[in-house]
């Protein structure tokens, strides 16, 4: 026992080294019935494929994530994948036992990032020859998931030891579960949702509005010219905060010793802390696209698990063991979002069970902290 605790004490400090690998196709009808031609998406995994192709474990990502789950895509890479922590050899979700899949999503965030393939309103109309803009047609987690659904199967894949992912992620996860409940045999959601119920629909609209004020936005019409960052910069700022609570921001401010004698001296002059805030979203921005946030947010406001009307309808047709991880300091997906679903799939007779993490970095806490409950999902995927 002291050695295999050793082994993957060792394990936990290293990373593999990983490949962007790219899917394509020729057609694919959304949800709303339209038709997206010549369909492109990144994609990555890590472990090996059993032989009967029964051991894939599915990670959906973020709103501003991509398929980059763990790994490192060479050794002097500043930083692995974002759940590298329990992703790997002997971790929670071991990569000796499970094929581990991540799949970038349409119309990911993270457009101009050479490490993320995706179509989505940047991209070039073939019928055009021109970016899309707001011409793309609305997409949904649902189309996430059909995508992946159809990259699974390129590879000979019809069944899932397990789905999870956080945040965004999350909404796939349980859509999967509930839109195809004979592939999904555990599902686990992290900082999650089941729906985009009325308060997270109209928050989420924040998000957007800084963009289309920019005078920049041109109705989604900027690729030949300046693009609306400023809204982007605000967007991003707003969503950190959202991400984040008062105690991880009351920290930062005191880490930067600062009496804002600047502010004091002219209007335009920030106190320290907003300006903190920006230059992390100037930073964040500069491989991300205005309207694929526009067209991330809608697709979270749409969001009800199974897509038929109601969430008991949605959840009615889940089949596997689910598994809920919120944070109790979240105050973007809170924590009776995640509380109600497994409330009624309780009332249905699933086997449920939920666990939170603890902390302060609230909504981030699912990405940063998840660590924290890599035994409990070690379980959860590994025992009956």
């Amino acid at each position: 026992m002291a050695a295999e605790l050793t082994a993957q004490a060792v394990n936990q400090h290293s990373s593999m080294l990983v490949k962007k690998r790219s899917f394509s196709l020729d057609s694919f009808t959304t949800y709303g019935g339209q038709t997206i031609k010549q369909v492109k998406v990144g994609w990555e995994a890590y472990g090996t494929l059993s032989t009967n192709k029964d051991n894939v474990v599915l990670i959906t990502h973020y709103f501003s994530g991509s398929s980059h789950a763990a790994g490192k895509y060479s050794p002097d890479d500043a930083s692995p994948g974002y759940w590298d922590s329990i992703i790997g050899p002997g971790k929670a979700i071991d990569t000796n036992k499970f094929y581990v899949v991540s799949i970038d999503t349409l119309a990911n965030l993270n457009a101009f990032d050479e490490r993320v393939i995706t179509t989505g309103p940047a991209s070039i109309n073939p019928d055009t020859g021109k970016p899309y803009g707001l011409s793309f047609p609305v997409v949904t987690i649902r189309d996430f998931v059909n995508v992946q659904k159809a990259l699974l199967e390129s590879l000979g894949i019809t069944k899932l030891h397990a789905v999870l992912g956080p945040s965004m992620g999350s909404m796939q996860a349980i859509d999967w579960a509930a839109t195809y409940p004979d592939w999904v045999e555990r599902m686990i959601s992290v900082i999650g949702s089941a729906q985009s119920d009325a308060w997270t629909t109209s928050a989420l609209e924040h998000w957007a509005t800084p963009i289309k004020l920019d005078t920049h936005f041109n109705n989604g019409d900027y690729y030949a010219a300046s693009a609306p960052t400023s809204g982007l910069v605000a967007s991003l700022m707003l969503i950190t905060q959202n991400a984040l609570t008062p105690a991880f921001f009351n920290l930062q401010d005191s880490k930067l010793q600062a009496e804002d004698a600047s502010a004091l001296a002219h209007i335009n002059n920030e106190p320290a802390i907003v300006e903190w805030l920006r230059k992390r979203a100037e930073a964040r921005s500069a491989k991300m696209d205005a309207n694929h946030l526009l067209y991330l947010v809608r697709a979270c406001q749409l969001f009800i698990a199974g897509h038929q009307g109601s969430l008991t309808a949605g959840l009615s047709n889940i089949k596997a063991k689910t598994l809920f991880i919120p944070s109790n300091s979240d105050l973007l997906l809170m924590p009776y979002l995640s509380q109600e679903a497994h409330k009624q799939l309780n009332e249905l007779g699933n086997n449920t069970h939920y666990l939170e993490l603890d902390g302060n970095l609230g909504h981030l806490e699912g990405v940063s902290n998840i660590s924290a409950q890599a035994a409990a999902i070690k379980t959860f995927l590994e025992k009956d």
